[in-house]
């Protein structure tokens, strides 16, 4: 005799997965995020590393490559790359660093300066669309949460 198939609605499999491996319900969390995220980037025009990379300029100024994979957690071999775009769309240039003139500043432009502001003014749906089974304490508790995760003092 063979074995019926198990019916897709019946099983209801992953909840309970999820429930017992925090690490895949968080795996497959950051993925349903990232999708959401790549859809955004198509109608922005502008990718969530370029978007770090753009913000981190902005707020704390001229950086090295090195310095801008260490602090957002980027590869640098994807740091090049990512600048690399950016310097091709106008939006950051780079410059010797007046300190070591070895190596090189990446400085934001006035075309990256508008196209992180067209990225930040649509932040808030993007956040809003993607974490709205969440109120707003969940998000918060979340947030916590993730910077005890990742060992992050405010």
């Amino acid at each position: 005799m063979v074995p019926r198939t198990a019916d897709r609605a019946q099983v209801a499999y992953f909840p309970r997965l999820a429930a017992e491996r925090l690490d895949i319900a968080l795996c497959r969390a950051s993925a349903a995020v990232a999708r959401a995220a790549d859809a955004r980037t198509d109608e922005l025009g502008l990718g969530v590393g370029h978007h770090l990379v753009l913000k981190m300029l902005a707020e704390v100024g001229p950086c090295s490559q090195r310095v801008l994979s260490d602090e957002l957690r980027i590869d640098r071999s994807v740091m090049v790359g990512l600048c690399d775009t950016l310097e091709r769309a106008g939006r950051v240039r780079r410059e010797r660093d007046a300190e070591d003139r070895r190596a090189y500043a990446v400085t934001l432009t006035d075309p990256g300066r508008e196209a992180l502001a067209r990225a930040e003014g649509a932040l808030p749906g993007f956040l809003d669309g993607t974490f709205q089974a969440l109120a707003p304490e969940e998000r918060e508790q979340l947030s916590f949460l993730l910077r005890k995760l990742l060992q992050i003092h405010p």
